[in-house]
């Protein structure tokens, strides 16, 4: 026996009011440019609940077109349709497919299963749309099955099962929701004798528990197996044998409202499980269009990492330079007058503003340094003990002298590497030995590590370095001012602001004289930085634009699945689902396409960056670079599957159905 599990909730409604009532219900194709084809000719119609009707013509009578009409697959061009006394045509696309998903069963002559899915989830398709929780339609499905002879069979998949196999499979798809009316569309037109007799059989066993059953054939024997038959030629219904004596009056079941058990979360696995179906049956072309989006997403996280290390390696490169550093020292102000002074209060000032680090005054000049019988002229630097720290030059070997020794006057000197080499040769560091600078003998307590020189600027390891007031002191006694200052600021990005403060403090300490000069030799760096990160921001760019070529790949493929898949959406339509349904299911398709490709992308980036780290090309993975190029890929799957989704989700259920 068969049993129509858990139906809608039934709503009451006048006595005597038919089910489904017909009035002069016409249907028109073509118009405009195309000839209008009339196929139903005021067609009046009265069915009640519990009837068991053959709707019976000839193949082009309008039997089917009239069958689409009662099942809300399709629209009346003149007419009404009442359904339980409604009216349909005040009722949207949402209100249409709750019916079809709760009142309606269908089952057709071509069994319009879904391929890939396996016995038990096309019978569990309607309970998807209804929102009814997984273990429950399953177990529904499942029960289904097995009161049709099909319980060995569940998880077959449609190729897999005989005709009268799959015919029964689509049977137990109408009585998912309960089926309180079933539209059977030639059931037995596909099927050999044997298997059309027990498809009969069912349907009657349908009819005497209670459901409505509509058959339409071209039969006349199948169709006098019904308590009733209706006859149609040429769009017009020419012979009606009336309503059946014995019919009993059971409330239909009406369309329901989702519940608590229908959650987005519940939706949205739904439609990732069909995407990642539909994904995995065309592999090929899967990976293919995967590859799109993850040579977008590798080429984005790549260059911009080689951008990012191009940029820090000439950061470190130019860290010896000073990019944080700026020059200060007193002239005449640019409208006439003596030449200004930087006091020591000057430099306290400036060292106390809050984008100044360090302030370093220096004196050099060149002086005569002698050792035992070797003598030379050297350029000597008196400057203080943060000389190693703002031009990031280590020593090599002994140390620097202290801020202490410096307010000490102490006569220490450090060597530059030529100096030390002119001086003592390549022997063992001279630590400890004299030299005499000027008239005045200082101790070698260090040598620096080499570092070259500058364009154009002078030799740094051809110098000497003594401490600032020492060097006042023992070398330098007529200078009342040093040469210059070298002030760092607190960060690159504080260089240009210190420069505009440090101006405005000196001027309003020296009366309004701009009597100083700043040269900033940190633009010049930063100019190079600004350049390389300009064009690490051009590659990621021109990378971006592959992800966008992936991401109409993306597109492409979306809209020729939905080409191929067009049957199975009127299908969906048919079984109940709304078309933000089907648009949820091409757009997740789409989008777990693209996430799918970004998360290989990213894998296979750190993979590629690690082998160019290993082989010396200088590159900084970003994990912020890598987030927004998955964020990317993902949107470009949002944005790029939007247009099929929206196409497959506007797809005329009648049209869909017929679809190849």
């Amino acid at each position: 026996m068969v049993s129509h599990d858990a139906p809608a909730t039934p709503q009451p409604r006048a006595a005597g009011v038919p089910l489904i009532e017909l009035r002069g219900i016409c249907k028109r194709y073509g118009g405009g440019a195309q000839p209008q084809v009339e196929v139903l000719r005021d067609v009046s119609l009265t069915i009640h609940a519990g009837e068991f009707v053959a709707l019976v013509g000839a193949s082009g009578s309008g039997k089917s077109t009239l069958m689409n009409l009662l099942g809300c697959l399709d629209r009346p061009s003149a007419g009404t349709y009442l359904f339980n006394g409604r009216d349909v045509a005040g009722f949207d696309d949402d209100r249409l497919a709750w019916l079809r998903r709760d009142a309606f069963g269908f089952v057709f002559q071509g069994y319009h299963l879904i391929a890939g899915e396996s016995a038990r989830e096309n019978v569990e398709m309607p309970a998807i749309y209804a929102g009814v929780p997984a273990p429950v339609r399953a177990q529904r499905a499942l029960a289904l099955l097995a009161r049709l002879g099909l319980e060995a069979r569940r998880d077959n998949l449609p190729h897999q099962l005989s005709g009268g196999q799959q015919q029964r499979v689509s049977i137990a798809r109408a009585l998912m929701n309960g089926g309180g009316i079933i539209l059977a569309d030639e059931p037995t037109g596909a099927l050999d004798s044997h298997s059309g007799a027990e498809v009969m059989a069912l349907l009657r066993e349908l009819a005497d528990a209670g459901h409505t059953v509509i058959l339409i054939t071209h039969d006349r024997t199948v169709a006098a197996q019904a308590q009733r038959v209706i006859e149609i030629r040429d769009g017009r219904i020419v012979a009606d044998s009336g309503v059946a004596a014995h019919r009993r009056d059971v409330a239909p079941a009406q369309p329901r409202k989702r519940d608590g058990f229908s959650t987005w979360r519940t939706d949205l696995h739904e439609a990732a499980r069909t995407a990642w179906r539909g994904m995995r049956m065309n592999r090929t072309r899967t990976g293919l269009t995967l590859l799109g989006i993850v040579i977008g997403v590798v080429s984005v996280i790549v260059m911009l990492a080689i951008g990012e290390g191009a940029r820090q390696q000439v950061v470190a490169q130019m860290g010896s330079m000073g990019t944080t550093i700026m020059y200060m020292s007193s002239r005449p102000p640019p409208s006439g007058g003596p030449r200004g002074e930087l006091t020591p209060d000057d430099l306290d000032a400036v060292a106390a503003l809050p984008q100044i680090r360090r302030v370093m005054p220096v004196i050099g000049d060149p002086v005569t340094v002698r050792h035992g019988r070797v003598d030379r002229e050297l350029y000597v630097l008196a400057a203080s003990e943060d000389m190693p720290s703002i031009h990031h030059w280590k020593v090599a070997a002994g140390r620097y002298y202290t801020a202490s020794e410096d307010r000490d006057l102490a006569p220490l000197a450090v060597l530059g590497h030529k100096a030390s080499v002119h001086f003592f040769g390549d022997g063992p560091p001279p630590l400890g030995r004299q030299l005499l600078i000027g008239n005045s003998p200082f101790e070698v307590i260090g040598v620096m590590a080499e570092r070259g020189a500058d364009s154009g600027a002078q030799d740094y390891d051809d110098m000497v370095f003594i401490p600032y007031r020492s060097g006042r002191a023992r070398v330098y006694q007529a200078m009342t001012q040093p040469d210059y200052v070298v002030v760092e600021a607190a960060s690159s990005a504080d260089v240009l602001a210190g420069e505009a403060a440090m101006r405005r403090l000196l001027v309003a300490r020296h009366g309004g004289r701009e009597d100083f000069g700043i040269g900033n030799a940190a633009a010049r760096l930063q100019a190079e930085v600004a350049t390389r990160r300009s064009l690490a921001v051009m590659l990621g760019l021109i990378a971006a634009v592959s992800l966008v070529v992936g991401g109409i790949g993306v597109m492409n493929v979306m809209l020729m699945t939905v080409r191929e898949r067009t049957r199975e959406i009127g299908i969906r339509m048919a079984s109940g689902a709304r078309q933000a349904d089907i648009l949820r299911q091409f757009l997740t398709e789409s989008v777990l396409l693209s996430v799918v490709g970004g998360v290989a992308g990213v894998l296979i980036s750190l993979v590629l960056g690690a082998a160019l780290a290993a082989s010396g090309v200088a590159v900084v993975l970003s994990v912020s670079a890598m987030a927004c190029a998955f964020a990317f890929a993902a949107v470009t799957g949002l944005v790029f599957g939007w247009m099929p989704a929206r196409t497959a989700a506007r797809l005329d259920p009648v049209v869909a159905l017929a679809g190849e």
